[in-house]
């Protein structure tokens, strides 16, 4: 089929809840796409920060095709040795206690708030129920995750949603120092809104945060669905804020491009869900744990998150050199643009596509998530495409 071909079936057989752009990909290397007419797209999404070692990784792509070989899939009535390594390689870098395995970060995220809320019920009584989420902030889209996402555009059609939230303003201690009462359990957040605008959380607000939850006992989870991975130039964002969660949440680079969700639990938590309390069907899916434990390999090590950071100082230098683009935003490869008045980032990102350069939104700004590996020559070819559309 030609990408025409692909489009109209798409258009007849899957739901449309996606507002996709004309481009229909088959094939890729690297930071590099090819659609059915083998016409290339330079990628500065990486499948919304899925694909950390870009398209078909040699060692990533053997990885998975060996463990689909041995075995690809077994129900978690038994253990095996891909999620054991993937476990242990987390908690050992970490210093987590226990990991939970689901398939996305929604799912991720559920688990985290449903530990927030048992401790806090086993600890303070079953008034204790309560999490407080940030204004502007994106955890899933779950009932109970858009529940937990502080954005009134994904508070519709879906009542009754889920109780049991408060919001507060990123930056604003006061009205977090209010919100606290006897009935909040956790406090959870990006330290990143991706989905936000790529909009980085103040120290002080967040070195108050884990300050409150370490005094009222209450759980500290950072989302680092978006963030973590080595994204931010940190194996774990949170590094960089000097705070210690409770609970940490993964997903999207973890597994290179297959489905897969963790949840990381410290001493504290690792106890609160017990025997039936919390499962998946396919969590910890061997196949899904052997591309993790090759993403694992590769972005723990030093020199690659040397690389990351030296890569993502090269990208924002070239950002802020194009005239049409204010300001950035982010940390590491995970980056914003504000535009100049005038300038829509959703027809900007259209007419990238169009010239061959895919780029993501966030609001009112561009959104760039490379793959990790992307190559300087890959940042230069696309940065051009970027400046001839922005200069119009």
């Amino acid at each position: 089929m030609n990408s025409a071909d692909i489009q109209k079936k798409d258009s007849q057989y899957i739901a449309n809840t996606y507002k996709r752009f004309p481009v229909s990909l088959v094939e890729g290397k690297g930071a590099t796409a090819y659609d059915a007419e083998g016409r290339e797209y330079v990628d500065f999404t990486s499948g919304i920060g899925v694909n950390a070692l870009g398209y078909a990784d040699t060692g990533w792509t053997k990885a998975v095709a060996d463990q689909a070989g041995r075995l690809q899939h077994v129900s978690n009535l038994y253990s095996t040795m891909p999620d054991v390594e993937v476990a242990e390689k987390l908690c050992e870098y970490t210093g987590f206690s226990k990991v939970f395995f689901g398939n996305s970060g929604a799912e991720a995220n559920e688990g985290a708030l449903k530990i927030a809320r048992k401790y806090g019920i086993e600890k303070h009584g079953e008034k204790c129920n309560t999490v407080i989420t940030l204004k502007n902030s994106f955890h899933g889209r779950t009932i109970t995750t858009l529940s937990a996402t502080g954005q009134d555009v994904f508070h519709q059609f879906f009542f009754p949603f889920t109780e049991g939230f408060k919001f507060v303003e990123a930056g604003n201690i006061d009205e977090l120092h209010d919100a606290i009462d006897d009935t909040v359990c956790g406090i959870m957040l990006e330290l990143i809104q991706g989905e936000g605008g790529v909009v980085p959380v103040d120290q002080a607000f967040v070195t108050e945060v884990a300050r409150i939850c370490e005094e009222k006992d209450l759980v500290f989870v950072v989302d680092e669905i978006q963030t973590g991975i080595s994204r931010t130039g940190t194996f774990l964002c949170y590094e960089q804020f000097g705070v210690e969660p409770d609970v940490v949440s993964l997903a999207k680079g973890l597994g290179g491009g297959l489905p897969i969700g963790a949840v990381m639990m410290n001493q504290k938590t690792e106890d609160v869900l017990g025997f039936g309390q919390h499962g998946s069907t396919f969590g910890g899916n061997p196949v899904s744990c052997a591309g993790a434990k090759y993403v694992l390999d590769q972005v723990m090590k030093p020199e690659f998150l040397e690389e990351v950071n030296k890569k993502a100082a090269y990208m924002k230098e070239k950002l802020e050199a194009i005239p049409q683009i204010e300001f950035t935003t982010g940390l590491g490869l995970m980056m914003g643009a504000e535009l100049q008045n005038g300038l829509v980032a959703g027809e900007v990102a259209g007419k990238c596509a169009q010239e061959g350069l895919l780029v993501l939104t966030a609001k009112t700004r561009l959104r760039f998530l490379p793959p990790l590996t992307i190559t300087y020559d890959e940042i230069d070819r696309g940065m051009e495409i970027l400046e001839r559309v922005l200069k119009g």
